[in-house]
């Protein structure tokens, strides 16, 4: 049995709403079960659980928080933990609880279209959130305990826990081999569908905040991929992309082709890799990430603040070639940006001070010197040019103007 128990997904935000819808389920099952009151299990079972034969309108609300015994309500609770946190960091607190009942109302509209019984439990409303975590964050990895003959866990894409695991598995294939007990599927998959559609339209008219790590940045990138590849399908077109326009065509052989589109899924795949490293803060990870993607494609650059962050842990750690090529690559991109001339400042007191390439130094410090306005800079700028050209051998004019 294997069951997931936390995402590598940071929540940068306290989860209160989730915490409260959590602490409501165990409130309404101390008071409705806890004590064993035959007439609040009789309340509970005729005024509180959705009768899809004549339902009330409240019943298509309240059956979420109402539970058949402990089992159901801990494992509910479980899945509204692990992925309902990241969620609701992401959502916010109203639209977090506004989704979450949305998702239940949709779970038992479409459990009511296919089956005569009667429906309690949250799993409705945690699957919308389950799948609203799929479109999110679709290239996190969650954790998940196993127990056999001993226990242990391990990491698995969330594509693949919940994609194949948790819906197609647990809600399409188990039920048609009668692998499963009393378990509503027709309410988990109206649920999955909610918070995939709903999700997928909150990023699409920006309702959410959009970043590289959600599923339509994902799909963007596979285009972007699936496009060049089509381009450079063609030898003339290649040919000029790798010597410009005066290249004769050259025809690829399948095996060329075949390296080259693995080569450009690896570079994709570090570049994701890197930015997931530097979203949880891992900067000594991204920094050797960054290392094996430069390998892979001596041209490639992050954005501005990446490639800032990057070269700055290279630098902090003493890794002053790899700092000062970060560095060139970030002013060979980005030499408009507000803080090129402390860069530039900054390259040429490691050429100096560190790797002891002077003429590369006095060009970084000359341009530097010209540029920058804080006037203790400009002193420092001037102090290591002097000390640049005295040890190249020429003579120490006045600071430049």
């Amino acid at each position: 049995m294997i069951i997931p128990i936390r995402t590598e997904t940071p929540v940068r935000r306290t989860p209160t709403a989730n915490c409260a819808l959590i602490a409501l389920n165990v409130f309404c099952f101390l008071i409705l079960d806890g004590w064993g009151q035959p007439d609040l299990l009789r309340f509970k079972l005729q005024r509180l659980m959705l009768h899809t034969d004549f339902p009330s309108l409240h019943e298509f609300v309240t059956y979420q928080f109402i539970h058949a015994d402990w089992m159901h309500l801990l494992g509910n609770m479980l899945f509204l933990w692990v992925f309902g946190n990241a969620v609701n960091a992401k959502m916010g607190h109203a639209a977090y609880v506004l989704f979450y009942l949305g998702g239940g109302v949709f779970a038992a509209c479409g459990f009511s279209l296919g089956a005569g019984a009667d429906l309690l439990g949250a799993s409705g409303s945690i699957a919308g959130i389950t799948t609203a975590y799929l479109v999110l964050f679709p290239r996190s990895r969650i954790t998940v305990l196993y127990w056999l003959f001993f226990i242990g866990t391990f990491e698995v894409p969330a594509m693949i826990m919940i994609g194949i695991k948790i819906i197609l598995w647990d809600n399409m294939i188990a039920p048609s081999i009668g692998s499963v007990g009393n378990v509503a599927t027709g309410a988990h998959l109206a649920g999955y569908l909610f918070g995939f559609v709903a999700s997928v339209a909150m990023l699409l008219i920006r309702a959410l905040p959009r970043d590289q790590f959600d599923l339509l940045a994902l799909l963007k990138r596979w285009k972007r991929r699936q496009a060049y590849r089509q381009m450079m399908a063609d030898p003339q077109a290649r040919a000029q992309a790798q010597f410009g326009r005066v290249a004769r065509p050259m025809v690829a052989s399948p095996q060329q082709q075949a390296r080259e589109e693995t080569r450009l899924d690896r570079v994709s795949e570090l570049r994701t890799q890197v930015g997931e490293s530097l979203e949880r803060g891992d900067l000594a990870s991204a920094a050797n990430l960054y290392e094996q993607l430069v390998a892979a494609d001596t041209g490639q650059c992050l954005s501005a603040r990446s490639q800032m962050l990057v070269a700055r842990e290279f630098f902090a750690t003493g890794r002053y070639p790899q700092a000062a090529a970060a560095f060139e690559r970030y002013l060979a991109s980005y030499a408009a940006s507000g803080e090129a001339n402390e860069i530039r400042l900054l390259l040429g007191i490691v050429y100096a001070r560190d790797l002891h390439q002077y003429e590369t130094a006095e060009k970084h410090l000359a341009t530097a010197y010209h540029e920058l306005r804080d006037p203790s800079r400009r002193d420092q700028c001037c102090h290591w040019l002097s000390l640049v050209r005295s040890a190249l051998g020429k003579s120490v004019p006045d600071p430049p103007g």
